[in-house]
């Protein structure tokens, strides 16, 4: 666990609820300025296809947007810094306004087939894509440059692994594909057999 992570989560008022619920609170004391990402948590970021951000309204309610994208969209630029590239959508603008007056963000990163969660605090910046083409082509694969709107990059603050309790396993139709391949093989070769014994 990153103690940065746990030392900004537990407020006065986490603590009084652990109290309440468990006897006691959890303290974390001198963690670091950052935590930064290591290379377990490079390799996971780099496999998704999808990823959960919140940012806070200046009203102060969260907003949870998804993003997706080519596995990989969201880049390691560095251990403490990711970058993806943001492309046309319903043009509400909430997560874009929302770092403008609030730049704290938090991603949430699921493997549901492995059961695995990964929680990123950070600190979030839009750039226009149109003033940044050299970014555009960094960021984005060719075939998506054309629709790219924005530019997020996100300074890495911690990070925190979930446990896989409670995490219900789901497949995108690719692993599907990927797992019942053999089953398909086997198939064809007793359908073959049958058809020669005829």
């Amino acid at each position: 666990m990153a103690e940065r992570f746990m030392q900004t989560v537990l407020t006065p008022s986490v603590q009084a609820a652990q109290q309440l619920y468990f006897g006691r609170p959890a303290v974390v004391t001198d963690a670091p300025e950052r935590d930064p990402l290591t290379g377990e948590e490079r390799v996971f970021i780099e496999a998704r296809d999808s990823f959960y951000m919140a940012t806070i309204s200046e009203h102060g309610w969260p907003y949870v947007q998804h993003r997706g994208g080519a596995s990989g969209f969201l880049h390691v630029l560095s251990p403490t810094r990711l970058a993806f590239a943001d492309y046309k959508g319903n043009r509400q603008m909430l997560s874009t306004g929302n770092l403008a007056a609030n730049d704290r963000v938090a991603l949430f990163l699921m493997d549901y087939p492995r059961r695995e969660r990964l929680k990123i605090l950070g600190y979030a910046r839009v750039e226009d894509a149109r003033q940044h083409p050299e970014l555009v082509a960094q960021l984005a694969e060719p075939e998506a440059r054309g629709i790219v709107e924005r530019l997020f990059f996100i300074e890495v603050l911690s990070f925190d692994w979930n446990c896989p309790k409670y995490i219900t396993p789901r497949f995108t139709a690719a692993e599907v594909e990927v797992a019942v391949a053999p089953l398909k093989q086997r198939i064809a070769e007793l359908e073959a057999q049958l058809k020669a014994r005829h």
